[in-house]
């Protein structure tokens, strides 16, 4: 049986979905949901601070190469942290296209124990690790036939040990959720840069992360496409030339659909993208527009806009990967066919550009793609959108929780125990439990917590008749 939800009127006028920019009373929702935008005072009987100091942004709105960077004997070296997941196999590619470029001195892979001794045999790394410590000795028994065997390590201290593996320069991060935030911080602590697929890390570890990256003078290149194609655009800009982020949404399944018909989307329907296939979790993201929600959150983390500066459009072509707009008023924008490999080649060679072969990386035509077309999203529609800018202003530990939140949420979803829009209560209430705990600077061990706590709050919350969801 679903969730009771509210109406989507209701869900609009939620209290910790006003994004208003005036500080006028917010109103109460129906529902209980009223968490205050973070402004200075006390919640509780707890003093809640405000963002007047926030973390350091990767990039605080311009990316320029220093003259004395780093330099190394031959190809790049590289580690790769989830070599068999999508981002680690794409990674691989780039590196066996480009053997002059790069090479892996070590690989870790979550129980894909077949692909990672096939990617031991092409790429011969010197130290691989396997985080499913069950797996070691099916791991030996694939690599015996080969030659030069690298040294093994199991477990997350075996992960660990690859994200800092000395002789690597630059550590692309490829694991999903916040088991990546450990071999990151590990990567960081080493001086390692860092290619950046784990949205985990600044979502919720922003706050902990970006200071340490600073103090090691690390830097952090973003691997997916929307805040690739920012840091593209903000090449070479004077200080303070940024004044908007855009960011550009496919708009997903449910584009199309008028919001009526919300309340009768089965799971078959949401993993039907329009543009392309991908795993069920982020096609369902996209459905939600969740993801978008949750990349305002790391593009604010990463360039230091304020979250009155960065905006959604939808754009069904998914040509134009993001924008940025100066003060001058001139909007700058990447284009290019929707292909997780070229921002994580820009990971890797930047401030280099690399030649590529027209067979395996396709160029844009616009003339044969013949139109590009934009909409504003509808917020009714998309309720997540004003969920991650109210978590990104409270700032702290909520952001990993509407993350996390939102993860479990899916996950009940797919597995039909709740409905479509469900989704949204589900990340609703667990955020508007959290305000009363709400960590304004938290370190890895309460970032971490957190992560789990909103996990589990959210299966915690069952379903029941005429009724709004309660804990079990």
């Amino acid at each position: 049986m679903a969730l009771n939800l509210l109406s989507p009127a209701d869900i609009n006028s939620i209290s910790f979905l006003y994004t208003t920019k005036s500080n006028h009373t917010l109103p109460k929702f129906p529902g209980g949901f009223s968490l205050r935008r973070k402004d200075c005072g006390r919640v509780y009987g707890r003093r809640v601070q405000c963002s007047a100091q926030p973390p350091p942004p990767a990039w605080p709105g311009r990316a320029v190469a220093e003259p004395n960077s780093r330099t190394w004997d031959g190809p790049k070296p590289i580690s790769v942290v989830g070599s068999t997941g999508s981002i680690g196999t794409q990674t691989l590619d780039i590196v066996a296209e480009n053997p002059e470029k790069f090479r892996v001195v070590a690989l870790a892979a979550g129980s894909n124990v077949t692909l990672l001794a096939d990617q031991v045999r092409t790429f011969k790394p010197q130290l691989v690790a396997v985080r499913d410590e069950s797996l070691i000795d099916e791991l030996k028994e694939a690599l015996t036939d080969v030659e030069e065997k690298p040294e093994i390590i199991p477990g997350e201290q075996g992960v660990i040990e690859v994200a800092r593996h000395p002789d690597a320069v630059s550590v692309i991060t490829g694991i999903v959720g916040c088991a990546g935030l450990k071999p990151t911080v590990a990567a960081i602590e080493a001086g390692k840069d860092i290619a950046l697929a784990n949205k985990e890390t600044l979502i919720a570890g922003g706050p902990f992360v970006l200071p340490l990256a600073h103090k090691h003078n690390v830097k952090i290149l973003p691997a997916d496409s929307e805040h690739s194609a920012i840091f593209q655009c903000i090449q070479g800009l004077p200080e303070g030339a940024l004044r908007r982020i855009i960011l550009t949404a496919s708009g997903g399944a449910f584009r199309d659909w008028p919001v009526n018909k919300l309340k009768d989307v089965k799971v078959a329907d949401a993993l039907k993208h329009p543009n392309w296939n991908m795993g069920k979790k982020i096609t369902v993201d996209s459905a939600t527009l969740f993801n978008k929600g949750l990349e305002v959150i790391e593009a604010h983390y990463l360039f230091g806009a304020e979250y009155d500066d960065i905006e959604i459009v939808i754009h069904p072509q998914s040509i134009i990967h993001s924008m940025v707009e100066t003060k001058d008023s001139s909007v700058l924008a990447q284009l290019g066919w929707p292909d997780m490999r070229l921002p994580i080649l820009y990971t890797m060679s930047w401030p280099d550009r690399i030649y590529c072969s027209e067979i395996t990386w396709p160029r844009l035509d616009l003339c044969k793609l013949g139109s590009l077309t934009f909409k504003t999203p509808d917020n009714v529609k998309y309720p997540s959108m004003d969920l991650a800018y109210a978590a990104g202003r409270a700032g702290g530990t909520m952001t990993g929780v509407l993350s996390a939140a939102n993860e479990r949420a899916v996950e009940m979803f797919i597995d039909e125990k709740i409905s479509y829009l469900d989704i949204f209560k589900v990340v609703e209430l667990t955020c508007d439990k959290h305000r009363v705990e709400l960590v304004d600077t938290p370190n890895l061990e309460e970032i971490v917590h957190y992560d789990l706590w909103a996990r589990e709050y959210a299966s915690s919350l069952v379903h029941t008749s005429g009724r709004s969801p309660v804990p079990a």
